[in-house]
């Protein structure tokens, strides 16, 4: 696939995020994803692989966590696409919010996201996450 096609897919897929579309976002990611989330006291951090590790992962965030996502930038080259964004969001259970910049580096394949690894603010969300 060309790199701009691999950008258009990875743009489909914050879209189908952004919506709350599970099944698009299912439809765009090989059975075999994985999605790394770096970092430690905070309920997201994990790895999560394959099409019921990525539901888990968007059931665990919708009941942890409020959150409006912001791609502003997309860079390709071969098979990856680097997303630059922005975040903003609170959590849940300690009602704290958080400011977020971050990179996702994602792996496309055969015009699947076959793996997203992401570069937050670990110590912005853990600060959120904390109880009080």
């Amino acid at each position: 696939m060309s790199l701009q096609e691999n950008v258009l897919t990875v743009k489909d897929f914050f879209a189908a995020i952004g919506r709350g579309d599970e099944e698009n976002l299912l439809a765009l990611v090989a059975e075999d994803i994985e999605w790394i989330i770096p970092g430690e006291d905070w309920p997201l951090a994990g790895t999560y692989s394959g099409h019921a590790g990525l539901a888990a992962l968007l059931q665990k965030a919708s009941e942890t966590v409020e959150t409006s996502t912001e791609p502003r930038e997309f860079v390709a080259q071969g098979d990856r696409v680097l997303v630059v964004g922005f975040a903003t969001g609170r959590i849940k259970a300690t009602n704290r919010t958080f400011e977020d910049h971050w990179v996702f580096a994602i792996t496309v394949r055969d015009g699947k996201l076959t793996n997203i690894r992401e570069y937050i603010d670990t110590q912005a969300l853990m600060r959120a996450s904390e109880m009080a």
